[in-house]
């Protein structure tokens, strides 16, 4: 039997532009400033690799 995905596949820009509203979404959350911020964080850099490897550039982390 085939494996189920929850999402189907998009491309690397698809999914940046995904983390970064998700960064956008963790700003308004309805959590510590703290939590926020961890959120907020882990989406851009996310993004920005993806990004980054969308363009064939190593990422730096």
């Amino acid at each position: 039997m085939a494996k189920l995905r929850l999402f189907p596949t998009r491309n690397p820009s698809a999914r940046a532009a995904a983390h970064r509203a998700m960064a956008r979404a963790a700003l308004f959350a309805d959590t510590s400033a703290a939590v926020r911020l961890k959120r907020y964080n882990h989406h851009i850099t996310k993004a920005r690799d993806l990004e980054a490897s969308a363009r064939g550039q190593e990422v730096v982390s």
